[in-house]
């Protein structure tokens, strides 16, 4: 469940997915309802992009060059998503890296 305040964000994040093809074509909602309670809407956002977009936490790393268990961290709202991260996350997604923020 999405918290009131962030249904803006979610939605043009999914606007900006759905402009660019991310990975396969699973509607938003799909990916959106798999937040986990507690969880925060970037990293939210983050895994769902990465499942969206059909990459491993590994293959991932891999392509960005962020630990994979930074990623992991990121995903659990362990470790904040800095600039630089979202930067290259974003490049490795094909999305904006303000998503992530």
């Amino acid at each position: 469940m999405v918290h009131p305040s962030n249904v803006n964000r979610v939605k043009n994040y999914v606007k900006a997915i759905e402009a660019e093809q991310i990975g396969s074509p699973r509607p938003w909602r799909e990916v959106i309802q798999g937040l986990r309670p507690n969880e925060s809407l970037e990293s939210g956002i983050l895994r769902g992009a990465r499942d969206k977009a059909e990459l491993t936490q590994a293959r991932l790393s891999e392509l960005t060059g962020i630990p994979q268990r930074h990623i992991s961290e990121m995903e659990r709202g362990k470790r904040p998503i800095g600039k630089e991260s979202a930067r290259k996350l974003a490049a490795a997604l094909n999305t904006d890296y303000r998503v992530f923020l």
